[in-house]
C-alpha cells in the first residue's frame, strides 16, 4: 500500500494488521483523485475520512494538498497504523486520530446553527425502499454495537466544523439504511462545496439518500463502485460539469 502521488508519491504506508480492512486499490485511487483535482476540492482541504483503516485516502489527499484530516475507525489497529503513518509521513501536526465508531464520533461534532433543520430533516428519513433484510440490508443496531442515531442534543449557536471533503468506505456488510443514517448526520458538518465520496460493492444498490444530499456522480470499477455526494441546491452550473453515471 503506498501514496501515487503528490507530496509523499511511492511512502509506503503501514496497514493495519488482521483481514478486516480492504484498501482502496492503485487504479480506483487515481481516477478518484483525478476526478477530485477537476473538482478543485483537494487543495487547503478539511478532510474527514471514515472507516479509515490504514487511512490511505486521508494521506493521498494530504499528499496532494489537503490541510488537515480527522481519521476515525474504532480498530485499535487501524489507529495505530494511521498514527504510525503519519509519524512516518511527518505530519502528526496535521491529523487527528479517533479512535471510535463512526456514529459516536459524528455525535460528537458541532453541527452550525444554520444546518440544524436540514440535519434534523435528513435524520428522520426513513431510508426509502430498504427495507433492512438482506445481505446489505442489516440494520444500524446489528453492525454498529447497538449505537443507534438518535435526534442530536447538542445543536446550539456555536460555530461547528465543516468538512470539505469526506471519504466514506464503510465495511460491505453494513446495511443500506445504516449508510442512509450515517449519511443523514454526516450532512450537517458539509457546506454546498463539500464533496462526500461513498465506496461500496458495484453489486450492491446505490446508497439512498437522505433528505438533504444527493449524488451528482457514480462510476464503477470491477467490483468497487463511487458515489460523489453533495448538499443539494448546489449551483446548476457546478454540478453539470459532472456526468450522472459513468462506468468502466
Amino acid at each position: 500500500m503506498r501514496i501515487i502521488a503528490g507530496a509523499y508519491k511511492g511512502s509506503k504506508l503501514v496497514a493495519p494488521g488482521g483481514s478486516n480492512t480492504r484498501p482502496t486499490s492503485d487504479r480506483v485511487k487515481e481516477s478518484l483523485f483525478s476526478m477530485l483535482d477537476g473538482y478543485g476540492v483537494l487543495q487547503a482541504a478539511n478532510v474527514l475520512d471514515l472507516f479509515a483503516g490504514s487511512g490511505g485516502l486521508g494521506f493521498e489527499a494530504m499528499s496532494r494538498g489537503a490541510a488537515e484530516v480527522d481519521f476515525v475507525d474504532s480498530a485499535g489497529a487501524s489507529a495505530r497504523a494511521v498514527e504510525a503513518n503519519a509519524a512516518k509521513l511527518g505530519i502528526d501536526h496535521s491529523t487527528r486520530i479517533h479512535s471510535s465508531d463512526v456514529v459516536s464520533f459524528l455525535s460528537s461534532q458541532r453541527v452550525p446553527k444554520q444546518h440544524a433543520s436540514a440535519q434534523l430533516q435528513s435524520e428522520g428519513h426513513s431510508g426509502g425502499t430498504h427495507s433492512g433484510e438482506g445481505e446489505h440490508g442489516e440494520g444500524l443496531d446489528a453492525v454498529l454495537d447497538g449505537e443507534v442515531l438518535e435526534t442530536r442534543s447538542d445543536l446550539d449557536d456555536g460555530d461547528g466544523r465543516i468538512f470539505d471533503l469526506v471519504f466514506m468506505d464503510p465495511p460491505y456488510p453494513l446495511g443500506e439504511d445504516a449508510v442512509t443514517q450515517i449519511l443523514g448526520r454526516l450532512s450537517g458538518l458539509l457546506d454546498m462545496e463539500s464533496i462526500v465520496v461513498v465506496e461500496r460493492a458495484s453489486r450492491a444498490p446505490e446508497p439512498t439518500m437522505p433528505a438533504a444530499l444527493e449524488v451528482f456522480r457514480s462510476k464503477t470499477f470491477g467490483e468497487t463502485a463511487l458515489y460523489f455526494v453533495q448538499l443539494k441546491g448546489k449551483p446548476e452550473e457546478v454540478s453539470d460539469s459532472a456526468a450522472a453515471n459513468e462506468s468502466a
